[in-house]
């Protein structure tokens, strides 16, 4: 039996670290250029390089993203960027075009390439195709069935991995090569700018008729026609481990520390408990599911690992997330007078009961017995967004642990 990688994404250096210390076997993050989420925060060359090294620390592995689809005036900046990389050292690179693979082989040879979903992975030939110019990995085309990748691992060779999205966002596009973006705002998708127009609300205009707009229906429930459920596949562990995956990747690049430290804990637990004993998994399995929808998420789909999805994974009441939980902040260290330093991300105040997160599955209830500022002044509430904060909840904690509030149903 193949032992599954947890694979997660970070948005930023304070989210690689949240997924390292919450389960990650591996984390994967987009530099300042060249990876396909150009509106996501991503790492510096710095940051990038403290990530790694925090991660390496904790035997975590890191994935830099450079899977745009490059034009002629891209190459020479990818050059100049690998070679950056090179001095770095993360695990691998993650590429979808021939051209950067090649760059990618001449300049930084010791590390490793895996070829992302952008690059329509969808039969065992593509998989050999990759692993004979050397790639280590190839990440599987989100519209394969699990016999399809079943298959795909039984016609490769042993040492070529397969990486398979689990969990997240799916796009209506196939493997992610959507002109929806580049026509609407002229913001290209394949260049990491895509404006998400599958998540827009759609009418029809008959062309005699300027001005009338006619609300598309697919049916009563709504609008919103290219708009997917996410994908979780937490109750079918058995299945992807049966089918030969070697890594289970989270999608979320532009995700809050909150979400990732959730899903990554919850899918951490899922895959030990069933390694462990598959009865301890089945028993467990309340407490994922209701684990998982503690994030922001939107109603879920197996995808189309069991088939192909019918219009009840595409259409549902409305395209809006559902929220349980607001994230408050992540906690470092204390200070002298045994208060607890955060950098706030929402509002709350003295008096209120919150909750703190802890990596090893436990939630425990506490009250803000006290905010004070870094002059040191008292406050009653925290309503400054990213303001540092030093605070008393009564009970100790732990640097990472991750503080947030349950929203009213």
């Amino acid at each position: 039996m193949r032992v599954p990688e947890l694979l997660i994404p970070a948005s930023s250096l304070e989210v690689l670290k949240t997924a390292v210390i919450f389960g990650a076997d591996a984390v994967y993050i987009g530099g300042e250029a060249f990876g396909l989420r150009a509106k996501a925060k991503n790492f510096s060359m710095e940051d990038m390089k403290e990530g790694i090294q925090f991660a390496h620390e904790h035997n975590v592995r890191v994935y830099v993203t450079a899977n745009i689809l490059a034009h002629n005036g891209d190459l020479p900046g990818v050059e100049e960027y690998f070679k950056e990389l090179k001095e770095i050292g993360p695990d691998a690179l993650i590429i979808s075009d021939p051209g950067v693979f090649m760059i990618a082989k001449r300049v930084c040879p010791e590390i490793e390439i895996h070829i992302s979903t952008q690059a329509n992975n969808t039969n065992y030939g593509t998989y050999r195709f990759w692993h004979e110019l050397g790639a280590k990995r190839v990440v599987s085309a989100r519209e394969l069935s699990m016999k399809e990748i079943k298959e795909i691992r039984s016609n490769i060779p042993d040492d070529l991995e397969i990486e398979t999205f689990v969990h997240g966002a799916m796009c209506i596009s196939y493997s992610g090569r959507c002109l929806l973006s580049n026509y609407f705002t002229g913001r290209d998708a394949n260049q990491g700018a895509c404006t998400h127009p599958c998540r827009w609300k759609y009418a029809v205009m008959e062309e005699s008729r300027p001005g009338e707009y006619l609300p598309v229906y697919e049916n009563e429930r709504g609008t919103y026609i290219f708009n997917s459920k996410d994908l979780c596949m937490i109750g079918h562990i058995p299945d992807l481990i049966d089918a030969g995956i070697d890594s289970f990747k989270i999608e979320g690049r532009m995700k809050t520390a909150l979400y990732v430290a959730t899903v990554a804990r919850t899918y951490r637990k899922a895959i030990d408990d069933y390694l462990k004993d598959p009865v301890l998994y089945e028993k467990n399995m309340p407490w994922y599911l209701d684990q998982i929808s503690n994030c922001t998420y939107r109603q879920f789909t197996t995808g189309f690992f069991y088939g192909k999805p019918d219009s009840e994974a595409q259409i549902y009441d409305s395209n809006t997330y559902v929220k349980e939980y607001t994230y408050l902040g992540i906690v470092g260290g204390s200070n002298a007078e045994g208060l607890y330093r955060i950098e706030q991300r929402n509002k709350f105040s003295v008096g209120e009961t919150i909750e703190i997160m802890k990596p090893n599955g436990d939630n425990i209830k506490a009250k803000v017995l006290r905010i004070v500022n870094e002059e040191g002044g008292e406050q009653e509430s925290a309503p400054h967004p990213k303001q540092v904060l030093y605070i008393d909840l009564g009970v100790p904690m732990e640097q990472y642990d991750i503080l947030r509030r349950k929203e009213d149903a």
